[in-house]
């Protein structure tokens, strides 16, 4: 079984949402369960900072040894902040899915962007 943390909301695409943090962003990240499925990471393409994302639209690349995936923003605002070291050290998105390994960051646009996401439960529970 993988790692679920309860403190996180879910997408049925593998991401996680922590937060909203002190600047109103949300940081945002694949699950374990994604992380493992895809393999060795090999390189990590973001959004820009700045950019306005749109929730469900595909917003960057994950490449692995296996396989290239889309990376889907969870919520629609816009992106505030980037792991820069990813460039460097793509395969963190592997050791530390939900702490180093985060991808980005994006104040939401509306107040109610965690309608539509899955907690801790309902997204083990859809991995079962």
């Amino acid at each position: 079984m993988s790692n679920v943390p309860a403190d996180l909301s879910y997408t049925a695409e593998h991401e996680w949402i922590a937060g909203p943090g002190a600047d109103g962003a949300v940081r945002v990240g694949i699950t374990d369960h994604a992380q493992s499925e895809l393999g060795d990471v090999v390189f990590v393409q973001l959004p820009e900072v700045g950019e306005q994302v749109e929730a469900g639209a595909a917003v960057g690349e994950i490449e692995s040894t296996k396989s290239v995936s889309d990376i889907f923003a969870p919520v629609s605002g816009e992106v505030t902040a980037v792991n820069e070291a990813l460039e460097d050290e793509p395969g963190t998105v592997n050791s530390a899915p939900y702490a180093e390994g985060w991808l980005f960051e994006v104040r939401p646009a509306g107040e109610d962007y965690r309608s539509g996401l899955l907690d801790a439960e309902g997204y083990a529970a859809q991995l079962d």
